[in-house]
C-alpha cells in the first residue's frame, strides 16, 4: 500500500477531512516535481560535487501560492544563481488552477456579481478571495475578446439580423448604453454572432462602422439585411453593399400600430396586418396589404400613410417559401438579447467597457459553438435556392 492510500485509509478511520489528505500529497507532488525540473536544467543532482565550477548551481526557493479545490499548496519556487531557470509547471502569476478558473468565467457568463462569486467561493472552499482576485480570473477571457473581434468570417450570408440592446456601462457616471450586435446565417443554416459594438446610443453611423467590421474581416455579399427600421439605417446598408436586400422587422410593425390607434381597435388592427407577413405569396401579401390601408385608411390615416410608402414590407417574400418566418422579423437575434439582458440584469452595471466586452463574448462564444453544426428552421429545404440566388448575382 503505498504512502498515499495509506493516508486515505487512515482519514477515513479517523474521520478526518479527505481534502487534507489530497492538498497534502499534490503540494508535495507539486513541490518535488518544481525540484525535478531545475535538476534536469542544470543537469546535476542537489549536493553532486559534479556541479562545481559548472557555471551555475541552486540559490535558494521563493514561496508561492496555489489555490486549488482541495485548498492552497504553499509551494517553492527554485531558483538558480545566474537567473536562467524558469520553471514550466505553473504557469507564470498563476495564482489558482484552472477548474477554479473555469468555475469563475462560468459564474460569470450567467451573469454572478464578483461579490456574489467570492461568497461562493469562500463556503465552498473555506478560501476568501477578493472581487479583485475575481475579477482578475475574468481577465484571462480578453484574449478570447480580441481573437473574437478579429477572427475571419464567412465570404457571404443569406441574412445579417442587426439590433441592438442597451446594458447599464459606468463611466464617469451610470448610464445604458446601446450594444450592437449582429448575427448571420449561411446558406447552410448555420448561425453565429458576427460582430458587435457599444456606444452610447443607437445611429446609423455607427451601424455602418459594424458594416465595415464585417467586410474588413471577409464578408462579401449578403443577400438579406433585417433590422427594425432604425432611420439611415437602409442608407449605411446600401452604401456598403449595394446589392443586398432589405426587410423591415414586421413584428416592429405590427407593435408600432397597435401603439397608433386606439385599444378597442388594436386586437382587429394587428389582425389584419398579420395577414400581410403570413400570406402564401407575395401577390397576396400585397393584396393583404392594399386592403388594410383601403379599411384603416379613414380612421388612421397616419398610421397606414407609413406604410404606404414603405418599400421594404414585403421583400422576404422574394426568398423561399420554406424560411419565411425566420426572415420577417428580428426574433431570432431579439431572442438572444433576451438572455444577455437577463444574465445582464443581475450585474446591475459593468465597471467599464472592457468588463462588459469579456461579458458579451463568454455569450458568443457558446451561441456560436452550439449553432455552428445546426441548421436554422427551413434553410435545410431552401439551401438549393439560396445557392442558387448567391450564383445569380455573380
Amino acid at each position: 500500500m503505498t504512502d498515499f492510500t495509506t493516508d486515505i485509509a487512515q482519514a477515513l478511520v479517523r474521520k478526518e477531512d479527505l481534502k487534507e489528505v489530497f492538498r497534502t500529497h499534490l503540494e508535495n507532488a507539486v513541490n518535488t516535481l518544481l525540484a525535478t525540473e531545475l535538476t534536469a536544467f542544470l543537469d546535476y543532482e542537489k549536493y553532486d560535487r559534479g556541479g562545481f565550477g559548472s557555471g551555475n548551481s541552486r540559490n535558494g526557493t521563493y514561496p508561492r501560492t496555489l489555490h486549488t479545490e482541495f485548498g492552497d499548496l504553499h509551494l517553492s519556487i527554485p531558483r538558480d544563481r545566474n537567473g536562467e531557470f524558469h520553471q514550466q509547471t505553473i504557469s507564470p502569476y498563476k495564482r489558482s488552477n484552472d477548474t477554479l478558473e473555469s468555475f469563475v468565467i462560468h459564474m460569470y457568463q450567467k451573469g454572478v456579481t464578483t461579490g456574489e462569486i467570492t461568497d461562493l467561493l469562500e463556503r465552498m472552499y473555506g478560501h476568501h478571495y477578493t472581487p479583485q482576485t475575481i475579477s482578475n480570473m475574468t481577465k484571462t477571457m480578453e484574449k478570447q475578446v480580441e481573437a473574437f473581434k478579429a477572427r475571419t468570417l464567412a465570404k457571404r450570408y443569406v441574412c445579417v439580423y442587426l439590433d441592438a440592446t442597451f446594458i447599464a456601462i459606468k463611466r464617469d457616471t451610470v448610464s445604458k448604453e446601446a450594444v450592437y450586435l449582429a448575427i448571420g446565417i449561411q446558406e447552410d443554416g448555420t448561425k453565429e454572432v458576427l460582430a458587435y459594438t457599444i456606444a452610447p446610443t443607437e445611429s446609423a453611423l455607427v451601424w455602418k462602422e459594424v458594416l465595415e467590421d464585417l467586410q474588413n474581416r471577409g464578408v462579401e455579399d449578403v443577400l438579406l439585411f433585417v433590422s427594425d427600421g432604425l432611420k439611415g439605417i437602409v442608407d449605411s446598408i446600401q452604401s456598403l453593399f449595394p446589392s443586398s436586400s432589405y426587410q423591415l422587422c414586421c413584428v416592429h410593425l405590427s407593435r408600432n400600430l397597435a401603439h397608433k390607434v386606439r385599444v378597442s381597435d388594436r386586437a382587429e388592427v394587428c389582425g389584419d396586418f398579420k395577414r400581410v407577413y403570413r400570406a402564401t405569396s407575395k401577390q397576396e401579401g400585397q393584396k393583404a396589404l392594399d386592403d388594410f390601408v383601403t379599411k384603416w385608411k379613414k380612421v388612421y390615416p397616419r398610421a397606414t400613410k407609413s406604410l404606404e410608402e414603405n418599400p421594404f414590407i414585403l421583400t422576404f417574400y422574394d426568398f423561399p417559401q420554406a424560411i419565411w418566418r425566420s426572415i420577417y422579423s428580428t426574433n431570432l437575434i431579439e431572442s438572444f438579447n433576451k438572455q444577455l439582458k437577463k444574465y445582464s440584469k443581475r450585474k446591475e452595471q459593468f465597471p467599464n467597457e472592457p468588463s462588459i466586452e469579456r461579458f458579451l463574448v463568454s455569450q458568443f462564444e457558446p451561441y456560436n459553438q452550439k449553432f455552428s453544426t445546426r441548421c436554422h428552421l427551413g434553410f435545410d429545404l431552401a439551401r438549393a435556392e439560396l445557392v442558387s440566388m448567391f450564383e445569380r448575382r455573380k
